[in-house]
């Protein structure tokens, strides 16, 4: 194997590595099963866009790239795969790695002229988009809202002050927090809040980031 090729999949090692190491120093448990929307139901691992369940370390990465982000969908795909299904990632949001690792088969000549063949593992990263990044695909990929338990009512005059500011707010996924790459706020959905007040204070705390 040459040097190169020794280099890039260190590398690719090295980025793994370092992103559990982050969760652990966050307190992050990436091997917990972040989601609890409704199409959710059932998943244990993260999904390809085609419906097929990713395996290894990438379930580990795409986890917790879900709880980090408060992503709700457990599916993924790349830039093309989301622009072939009709949708496009919004301007300024970010991918997640995932790896993809195989062998290639290599006929060589040894020493004695003979011709053998070689398995040469190799390992790749690329990038993916959770579908919360997504507009434009088909409903069917968009996780259906969560059953309301109990019903919370907006406030009219605190809703109008959080308009008034023109921040970008979105709802979706189980965190709240400030995207500066994308300048948007995203806050879990209204009614998952135990009241309307704890909705409108985190919404407060995140705005004035």
């Amino acid at each position: 194997m040459s040097k190169t090729a020794n280099t890039h999949r260190s590398d690719v090692y090295t980025r793994v590595t370092n992103r559990i190491i982050e969760d652990l120093e966050r307190g992050v448990r990436s091997w917990h099963k972040p989601w609890s929307a409704a199409n959710a139901a059932g998943i244990t691992r993260p999904l390809r866009h085609n419906g097929l369940a990713y395996s290894g370390i990438n379930i580990v990465l795409l986890w917790s790239e879900a709880v980090l982000r408060g992503f709700a969908s457990p599916i993924w795909m790349t830039f093309r795969q989301a622009l072939a299904l009709g949708g496009c990632v919004r301007k300024g949001e970010t991918g997640s790695l995932v790896v993809y690792a195989d062998r290639v088969r290599r006929t060589e000549t040894d020493a004695d002229g003979e011709e053998i063949e070689r398995e040469i593992p190799f390992m790749k990263a690329y990038t993916v988009f959770c579908v919360d990044q997504i507009d434009g695909l088909p409903q069917h990929y968009y996780p259906s809202a969560a059953p309301v338990t109990n019903k919370v009512e907006r406030i009219e005059h605190a809703e109008a002050f959080f308009a008034a500011t023109g921040a970008d707010i979105r709802d979706g996924g189980t965190l709240a927090y400030y995207s500066i790459a994308s300048d948007h706020v995203q806050m879990p959905p209204f009614q998952t809040f135990k009241d309307a007040e704890s909705y409108y204070a985190t919404l407060g705390h995140e705005c004035l980031h």
